[in-house]
């Protein structure tokens, strides 16, 4: 008998509780509705409260809990202020850590971490050290979701900020700026490869509304890496000048000179600054060549021969990276180096022709079509026996700088600063009018070769 009963009285609870549960269920999905429909119209004060009941009582029965949720939050932090404005942001903290408790397939430690380091900074809660040290785990740990470009400078210009205030060597700066900039460079190339497959489209004007969207993400996203590029080389700024370069090798080259990746991160900043002349460099190229023969070792070697006076060995060098590379994005970088090198020596017919073989490489190579651009316009003396003739060439640089925008919007900055600039070189509308060139064909017969045509006034 006490057993039916204790049996019958489980029963009753159990109905009870799911029961309970059921008009819970119906409550949160009620207040759901309720405050979405808020959010929507942007009247975050209204949806406060059916939110922070549905957040409370059933957070894993939508990702909007958390994604409208901070929208609710921020919007209440902006308007309070003293302890309730401090108590709102533990709320928000908190919102980001439960975020990947309930839903670790809608985000990642990396956006979570970035989130809070960038709320904490926001509202000056939060030191440099503690700024670097959240931001530099996330990124060994979670490299792959840490695609935030705020964050990736905020990390880097940490560590400077720190760096100057005697905290960090200057070795660690030097590893983090090689670990951020090749990470932009990555996250770059899939927007820049995703952008040429749809270009073609463009210009044929055949994009489908859902395309034209996408392509404006693109080139938005790919805009904003170049901007913390920049930004991330500025903060770098003089440290990475041969003066402090030079000796920094020279006093790590015994102890570092079997690791192969700081060997390469070493030779590649030094020829990226300019520094091929001192004797560091040649000691660093030695130890790629001996520890990994690759394409970029020939490259170097390459330039070492440049130096010397060594033509005819230096483009053999050149001509041997290129053949043993087969990344066609890898080989992009290598002819655009060479390019780079044999600008450098002055060798402008050259300098295009590898320039020329990094595009065909890569199509999305912006830095290749900028350098031909430059080569372009340092040659308007030579290329023109009118003052009109040579001012022209300018169009045809122009042209060559709107494509480094077009095909990388991570250039768009520079490129749309150099086409400004050549622009302001061309033939003016009164030259054009004056000279009675409107419509007609400027020829080149200089190395440049080809033509331009003159606009119509």
């Amino acid at each position: 008998m006490k057993t039916k009963l204790y049996f019958t009285a489980i029963m009753l609870l159990g109905s009870m509780a799911i029961s309970n549960a059921q008009a819970q269920n119906t409550e949160c999905m009620t207040n759901l509705s309720i405050y979405t429909e808020h959010v929507k119209v942007k009247n975050y004060d209204a949806a406060y409260t059916p939110w922070k009941m549905v957040y409370e009582t059933c957070p894993e029965s939508n990702w909007a809990n958390f994604a409208y949720g901070e929208r609710i939050l921020k919007d209440k932090i902006k308007k309070s202020s003293g302890a309730d404005k401090d108590a709102l942001i533990n709320d928000l903290l908190e919102l980001f850590d439960s975020s990947i408790k309930f839903f670790p397939k809608k985000t990642s430690k990396a956006k979570v971490t970035i989130k809070k380091v960038e709320l904490k900074n926001k509202h000056k809660i939060i030191s440099e050290e503690e700024i670097y040290s959240a931001l530099g785990t996330a990124f060994k740990e979670d490299k792959v979701n840490f695609k935030n470009p705020r964050a990736l400078y905020l990390y880097f210009s940490s560590l400077v900020d720190l760096h100057k205030a005697g905290k960090k060597d200057l070795q660690e700066v030097f590893d983090v700026y090689d670990e951020v900039t090749e990470k932009i460079e990555v996250e770059n190339k899939k927007l820049t490869d995703a952008i040429a497959k749809l270009l073609p489209k463009e210009e044929a004007g055949t994009l489908t509304t859902k395309e034209k969207k996408k392509l404006k993400g693109y080139n938005t996203n790919s805009g904003s890496f170049g901007k913390i590029a920049g930004s991330i080389d500025s903060k770098l700024g003089p440290l990475a000048d041969c003066s402090n370069l030079i000796p920094l090798y020279e006093k790590s080259f015994e102890e570092k000179k079997g690791d192969i990746v700081w060997v390469k991160r070493a030779v590649g900043l030094m020829f990226n600054k300019e520094c091929t002349d001192d004797p560091m460099f040649q000691k660093l190229f030695e130890a790629q060549l001996a520890l990994d023969p690759s394409a970029d070792a020939y490259v170097y070697g390459g330039t070492l021969k440049m130096k010397n006076g060594n033509s005819s060995g230096a483009l053999a060098d050149f001509d041997k990276a290129l053949s043993l590379e087969t990344d066609s994005d890898k080989r992009s970088k290598i002819a655009y180096k060479v390019a780079v090198i044999n600008k450098r020596k002055g060798s402008k017919s050259t300098a295009r022709k590898y320039a020329q073989k990094a595009i065909d490489a890569n199509p999305a190579n912006g830095k290749a079509y900028l350098l031909i651009a430059s080569l372009y316009a340092g040659s308007a003396n030579a290329c023109g026996n009118t003052t009109f003739e040579k001012r022209a060439i300018y169009w045809k640089a122009a042209e060559m700088a709107r494509k480094a925008g077009r095909v990388d919007p991570s250039l768009g900055g520079r490129a749309n600063q150099a086409v400004k600039s050549y622009m302001a070189k061309a033939p003016t509308k009164q030259m054009i009018f004056t000279e009675g060139m409107a419509g007609k064909t400027v020829t080149f017969n200089c190395w440049v070769g080809g033509s331009v045509k003159v606009p119509n006034l």
